[in-house]
């Protein structure tokens, strides 16, 4: 039964992120979200608490889509933006995300780490792809997948060399018995909801409200990589700087190759951190 919810949701994340321009493939997203969502109920990952929120959510997505009235659609935003950070910092009650992983050192040089798979975090992911249709930009394949590699390759290489430069990290290669475990949640759950979160809904959102003038895409990512790197703050201010740095090549990725771009660079960046380098850092009495 677990298989079958967890199932249910990272197909759910995979149509959204390849398929969600199509009309029959919603239909599917919603139909294996609430699949998914029910058998965590009946697993008790998920309380009656937790309706509040996905009422809540499901009632700023009414309030965007009837653009007829621009102050509802703006109360919808608003909702929509708070909700997204709260159910990003665990703060909303009624979600207990199982443990999957650890808390374990996968080194002996790394502090401890532990993997939970989420069910708040993804929702906002869901929302803005299922509400804000103007987030959906044709990309040509060729494009994304061009514009990603570059990306991830140049993130991969400032942030962790900067990570590296500060005492974050070390060399360190490694193939652990979770990897595909590992793989498959940061793709499908925490690259996806935070680059529709950050990238196609407040990036995007904010270059058509705010009026043409020069350099207004390079001042929004950036505004929105600082933003990305202040999320950031419980792991101390050396790795918001990383997530911000990071968070400018996600920008990027997003601006010249679409959201697949950035989730596709957002992951080959935790990949080449995951597998090579320290993870998530090296042990703080050891710097």
């Amino acid at each position: 039964m677990l298989l079958l919810q967890w199932g249910a949701i990272f197909l759910a994340s995979a149509l959204a992120i390849f398929s969600a321009r199509q009309a029959s493939a919603r239909r599917l997203i919603l139909f294996l979200l609430a699949f998914g969502y029910i058998l965590a109920l009946f697993h008790k990952q998920l309380d009656l608490m937790a309706a509040i929120p996905l009422l809540l959510l499901i009632l700023s997505a009414v309030l965007v889509r009837n653009g007829a009235i621009r102050y509802w659609v703006s109360l919808g935003h608003a909702m929509s933006i708070i909700l997204g950070l709260t159910l990003a910092f665990h703060l909303v009650p009624g979600f207990h995300n199982p443990r999957v992983w650890g808390p374990e050192k996968i080194t002996d040089n790394a502090a401890p780490f532990a993997m939970y798979l989420n069910l708040d975090k993804p929702l906002i992911g869901f929302w803005v792809l299922l509400a804000c249709t103007w987030t959906e930009r044709k990309v040509r394949l060729r494009i994304t997948v061009d514009t990603a590699a570059v990306c991830a390759s140049f993130a991969a290489t400032l942030c962790l060399g900067l990570a590296w430069s500060m005492g974050l990290v070390g060399i360190n290669p490694k193939l652990p018995t979770q990897s595909w475990l590992w793989a498959i949640n940061n793709l499908l759950l925490v690259c996806f909801a935070e680059e529709a979160f950050f990238r196609a809904y407040l990036q995007d959102g904010l270059v058509r409200l705010l009026p043409d003038f020069k350099y207004k895409d390079d001042l929004v990512i950036t505004g929105i990589a600082i933003l990305f790197g202040l999320v950031h703050y419980a792991s101390g201010w050396h790795w918001m700087l990383v997530a911000t740095v990071a968070g400018i090549f996600f920008g990027a990725a997003y601006k010249f190759g679409g959201l697949r771009a950035a989730i596709f660079s957002h992951f080959g960046l935790n990949v080449v951190h995951f597998f090579f380098f320290t993870y998530p850092m090296t042990s703080p009495h050891l710097r």
